[in-house]
């Protein structure tokens, strides 16, 4: 159960840096005008800036929030909290999704796991 809390930090690190680099690509004229060709090639004709507004600001809450939950979910497991185990949880169900997370919430739930972090 060492390197638990440490797969989290890596999974923010991981969010942290495309967040870096979806900011670089919003910042520079370039970067900007082929997220607006790829609007455009996709069939989006009518307000593309408005759309491409809508988009960057949905790409920067969600790997906001993947960052901020893989934090909390190092911080508390860190700490052997309940709440980080929880979050922790909610982290591998989502990642799972992808089929990445699957090994981690199976061991997540184990009842070893379950009860050195207080749940029964």
């Amino acid at each position: 159960m060492r390197w638990l809390p440490y797969l989290f930090a890596a999974g923010a690190i991981f969010w942290l840096i495309e967040l870096t680099q979806f900011a670089a690509v919003l910042a520079a004229p370039v970067g900007r005008e082929q997220l607006r060709v790829a609007l455009v090639n996709a069939g989006l004709t009518s307000d593309v800036d408005t759309l491409l507004i809508v988009e960057a600001v949905l790409i920067v809450f969600f790997e906001l929030v993947a960052a901020v939950l893989h934090g909390a979910a190092y911080y508390g497991l860190k700490g052997f909290r309940a709440w980080g185990w929880v979050v922790a949880v909610i982290v591998s169900a989502a990642w799972s999704l992808v089929l990445v997370g699957i090994p981690i919430l199976v061991f997540l739930l184990r009842r070893p796991t379950r009860e050195a972090y207080g749940i029964s």
